[in-house]
């Protein structure tokens, strides 16, 4: 005999987390938009000191945290929301906003976290089409939303694509979004987008009380095993509200003391981005002198259709499809043989592509010389 289990959860998908942490782990992990490089020392120290109080539940309200935040953009600690990782985040504003009647608009493909939002609450997820730059179609997006609309998803850069857009499109955008709509900009790449300042964002909360920025650390900072994010609110009824359906203590001692310690070091954040961007330089060339047209990123990670797979996946007849499976397929086992693992696109929204992440130096010369090998040998099988 089985559990019945509700209808909620018969709805909501699973997560397609990345392969790559079991005993049998492959040499080069460019599946998870992870960075390749650890913790501070002194971020280390930081976590040394907290383990001995771990007898002791973390502070609930994450004082020292939140201060260091206000610090850090010059937001009222009321209108910061922490979390366990900025899903927590997310997924708790869903259930706050969300209910059977109401909508969430959000680009697709973005962020596989963003279905699960209306699948939990019964609402209604409206998927609008990137354009054909794998870019946020914003006027699209805009004339998606009515009275019915709760939330606005827009996430940027955006996640599997790599692509951004520009603040001055978001400003325009937001105009255009009626103030009972809460829109969340997701930038959790936001540090690695050169097309504005990763900070200027924050200036629009001052106009848009209803303007929520997600954040995490688990990107740049390098923070993905503590799992602590944040977001910077337009007025404190988020934080409230994400607060009243959450269980306390969301946001562990030893997160909390690696993440205020880290905010500490903007200089080495700023060389870990300078170092990325000249590897996505690097990995860009090298894929396009192998024939491959990667998006133009503005994330730690790109975003490529493998050889013989056209642009447009959504429109191919059964055969085709089964073609585009099959080389996709066929590369993933081919990097995996050779210690190489990356994403696969067609559990982000989109056969036939790759996501990969920007590793180390030595990391990314493994990823294309496999990749050259693979692709030659899935190419003569086709």
């Amino acid at each position: 005999m089985t559990l019945e289990l509700s209808q909620r959860i018969r709805r909501i998908p699973v997560y397609p987390a990345a392969d790559g942490y079991g005993a049998k782990a492959p040499d080069v992990k460019l599946a998870s938009n992870e960075t390749p490089y650890p913790p501070l020392p002194a971020v280390k120290q930081a976590i040394d000191r907290a383990i001995g109080s771990l007898n002791r539940y973390p502070d609930p309200t994450n004082s020292a945290l939140r201060q260091r935040l206000v610090e850090r953009y010059g937001v009222n600690a009321e209108r910061i929301a922490i979390g366990n990782g900025s899903c927590d985040i997310l997924l708790a504003a869903g259930e706050a906003l969300l209910e059977p009647g109401a909508e969430v608009v959000y680009a697709w493909p973005s962020f596989s976290v963003y279905p699960h939002l209306a699948a939990a609450s019964g609402a209604r997820a409206i998927e609008v089409p990137l354009d054909a730059q794998d870019c946020h179609d914003l006027e699209a997006m805009a004339a998606e939303v009515t009275v019915a609309t709760r939330m606005v998803i827009v996430c940027n850069p955006n996640n599997p694509t790599s692509t951004a857009i520009p603040l001055e499109a978001i400003t325009g955008f937001l105009e255009q979004i009626p103030p009972h709509v809460c829109v969340v900009l997701d930038e959790a790449y936001c540090e690695f987008n050169l097309m504005d300042h990763p900070d200027a964002s924050v200036d629009l909360l001052r106009a848009h009380p209803n303007l929520v920025l997600l954040r995490t650390f688990s990107k740049v900072y390098g923070l993905c095993g503590l799992r602590v994010g944040f977001a910077l609110c337009g007025s404190p009824d988020l934080p409230r509200a994400v607060d009243q359906v959450r269980q306390p203590f969301y946001c562990n001692a030893l997160a909390q003391a690696a993440a205020v310690e880290a905010l500490a070091h903007q200089d080495v954040v700023a060389d870990r981005v300078t170092r990325t961007i000249a590897q996505r330089i690097s990995i860009d060339e090298r894929l396009q002198a192998m024939g491959l047209s990667p998006a133009p990123s503005q994330a730690n990670f790109c975003w490529f259709a493998l050889q013989g797979v056209p642009r447009e996946t959504s429109r191919l007849d059964e055969e085709q499809r089964e073609l585009v499976a099959r080389i996709e397929s066929e590369t993933m086992r081919g990097l995996l043989e050779r210690g190489v693992l990356v994403r696969a696109g067609g559990a982000l929204g989109r056969p036939g592509w790759l996501r990969v992440t920007y590793g180390t130096g030595e990391e990314n010369t493994r990823f294309l010389d496999a990749l050259a090998e693979v692709q030659a040998q899935v190419g003569a099988g086709c």
